[in-house]
């Protein structure tokens, strides 16, 4: 529906409608904290848009014309319209932000959100916030489903249908068990990694995404098959520190393994695998309210983390 060019805006009618109540063009400014002649100046442009005079200025005041009096009656319900809108989108917003369900992928889930969540809940004290964990392709499904206000990935990049803004970047680190022979290795060929079965991660996940693709800008063919699948990143932990065999595994997950000397990491030659973790949301539909928060949050955080995982560090 496309409205005629004679309808004046809300704010004109909402002042004429001042006018008409204070019964002064003076006084109805300063009800609308503007000034007497850019008050004079939107009644004089309503009076032109619409063809004829609705104010008659007297020395005591003004009143409306006898045209005055019916735009005042249609004024009226325009701006009471206008109001019930308001409180309809205020209560709409005040849904929205009552409540923020969150999907991330685990490596942030279980090592960045706890840090963004209490600052989110210094932002936001009565939004209550749920957060669902998953790989990346399941938090994209989720985000597309509308089951989620915002989602976090490792994924190289999101799916088809979502949009992504990046919030910080992580290396992805060989591991194994000081008890493993690479541990007493200075390092070893990106080929020798492709053909030895290592414990990996569900398909789906980010990090076996990521891993795969870089380890494919070395090695194209003769990669052996996991040694074992595990959708748990501490169980991976667990089963590489029992010398099952090696791990990928994100720098932020085994920073304490690594500290207390269960895990030890392996420099492969040539091989850096960094990731950016990123946020997601459906294409078109820029997070709003607390989902507009986190997302900032986590942005904001992103120069700390960009200095602990800057490489050599």
């Amino acid at each position: 529906m496309r409205l005629s060019p004679r309808i004046p805006d809300l704010p004109a009618l909402d002042l004429l409608l001042s006018i008409v109540e204070l019964g002064s063009l003076g006084r109805a400014a300063r009800a609308h904290g503007i000034s007497q002649p850019a008050a004079s100046s939107r009644i004089r442009s309503l009076e032109r848009l619409i063809g004829t005079s609705v104010l008659e200025r007297t020395p005591s005041g003004s009143r409306p014309t006898d045209s005055g009096t019916f735009m005042v009656g249609w004024a009226r319900e325009v701006v009471e319209a206008a109001q019930r809108l308001d409180a309809g989108i205020a209560h709409l917003l005040g849904e929205r932000d009552a409540r923020l369900r969150v999907a991330a992928s685990q490596t942030v889930a279980e090592y960045l959100f706890p840090g963004w969540l209490t600052d989110l809940r210094a932002r936001v004290p009565q939004t209550a916030i749920t957060l669902e964990v998953a790989n990346s392709a399941q938090v994209g499904e989720t985000v597309l489903a509308g089951r989620a206000g915002i989602g976090f990935i490792e994924s190289p990049r999101p799916c088809h249908g979502l949009e992504s803004g990046a919030v910080t970047r992580d290396r992805l680190l060989v591991v194994v068990s000081p008890r493993h022979p690479w541990a007493r290795r200075s390092a070893i060929e990106p080929r020798e990694l492709a053909r030895t079965p290592v414990i990996q991660r569900e398909q789906g996940s980010g990090t076996r995404m990521s891993f795969e693709r870089a380890l494919a800008a070395h090695v194209t063919e003769g990669r052996a098959e996991p040694v074992l699948e595990l959708s748990s990143t501490t169980a991976i932990k667990h089963a590489a520190a029992g010398d099952i065999g090696p791990a990928v595994l994100s720098s932020l997950a085994v920073a304490a393994e690594l500290a207390a000397g269960t895990l030890v990491t392996v420099d492969v030659l040539g091989f850096e695998a960094w990731r950016t973790l990123r946020a997601i949301w459906p294409t078109g539909q820029r997070p709003a309210g607390p989902a507009r928060d986190l997302y900032a949050i986590a942005y904001a955080a992103r120069a700390q983390d960009a200095a602990r995982t800057r490489p050599g560090s």
